[in-house]
């Protein structure tokens, strides 16, 4: 279950949340005013935060404020609890930064449900790359699973940026994350043209068929997707994903083709601009290891596929 603050000055009502929220699984900590919270969000962080929003010291508006500014914490959902249920104190807590607010007296049931719905959504959106806005490892992990599940055939489609730690430490990390935001965002348009069903939600959001992309991390991606449609979407990606690099670098530099980098041995020579390498590896139900095997199959076609050259595709049927 979830790790829960709670910040009231009304010890009463303090306790009956601790009550309310124990009995159903939650791990309650408990702040008498906004100072004594944020000290207690200092020592651990929450997985979310409930506000009284008048309060000695700091009140939660401050708090919430506080916890928004910092990029370390402004993650955290925030639920404001007030006994002022005027239109203008509602605007006050979500200006300040509050994602959901519920006015006193409230049913407790209606508070459980409120924060179940924002545990939830932090649940859904916590394991997005930030750069990318893509599921990372563990959604990866879980549509794999789903498909397992379901005794699915399926392709596991491992996309790398050939020569990208060169290319990161020649035009900078700005660029260099501006890249792979347009690579993202290229791969989620790929599956879109394939047949509309394609998102990063996959499967769960649009079907069992629907294909999905995820970000593993750095400059590596990874699309699953029916048997069919792997080598289609490692041709069209490649396409995709050069003209990312073009809205970036511009069309000289692509014209051009190649960059001058250093090398892993500290050698400075000429990179290939702009191409990305394909991994695709055949999944059968029949033939599930774990998604350690997977990973180690998905580790050898890559390096398959590098040793072709930049931009090429190995598919492991195995």
């Amino acid at each position: 279950m979830s790790f829960l603050l709670f910040a009231d000055d009304n010890e009463d009502m303090r306790l009956m949340l601790r009550d309310l929220f124990r009995s159903v699984g939650h791990e309650v900590a408990l702040a008498a005013d906004g100072a004594a919270a944020l000290q207690a969000i200092e020592q651990r962080e929450p997985d979310l935060v409930i506000l009284d929003h008048s309060m000695p010291t700091l009140t939660g508006i401050d708090v919430c404020k506080r916890m928004k500014a910092n990029p370390f914490t402004a993650r955290i959902p925030i639920l404001m609890l007030t006994a002022q249920g005027g239109m203008e104190s509602k605007i006050e807590g979500f200006a300040a930064g509050a994602d959901d607010y519920l006015a006193k007296p409230f049913d407790p049931r209606e508070l459980r449900a409120r924060v179940n719905a924002l545990l939830r959504l932090v649940q859904r959106e916590g394991d997005r790359n930030p750069t990318s806005g893509l599921p990372g490892g563990r959604g990866i992990d879980r549509e794999i699973g789903r498909r397992i599940e379901r005794h699915e055939e399926f392709a596991v489609c491992y996309f790398d940026l050939d020569n990208f730690k060169p290319f990161a430490d020649t035009y900078g990390f700005a660029i260099a994350d501006e890249i792979i935001r347009g690579v993202g965002a290229a791969l989620r348009n790929v599956l879109a043209l394939g047949n509309g069903t394609g998102t990063e939600g996959g499967a769960e959001a649009s079907g069992a068929s629907a294909e999905f992309v995820g970000h593993i991390g750095g400059d590596d991606f990874i699309v699953i997707c029916p048997p069919e449609r792997a080598e289609a979407i490692a041709t069209m990606s490649a396409e995709r994903c050069r003209d990312a690099f073009s809205a970036v670098v511009g069309p000289e530099a692509m014209q051009r083709g190649s960059f001058r980098g250093v090398d892993r041995e500290g050698q400075v020579r000429e990179f290939p601009l702009a191409s990305i390498s394909a991994a695709i590896v055949m999944v059968r139900p029949d033939a599930w290891v774990n998604l350690a095997h997977l990973g180690m199959r998905a580790a050898d076609a890559k390096r398959r596929a590098k040793q072709r050259g930049p931009g090429s595709t190995y598919v492991d049927n195995a």
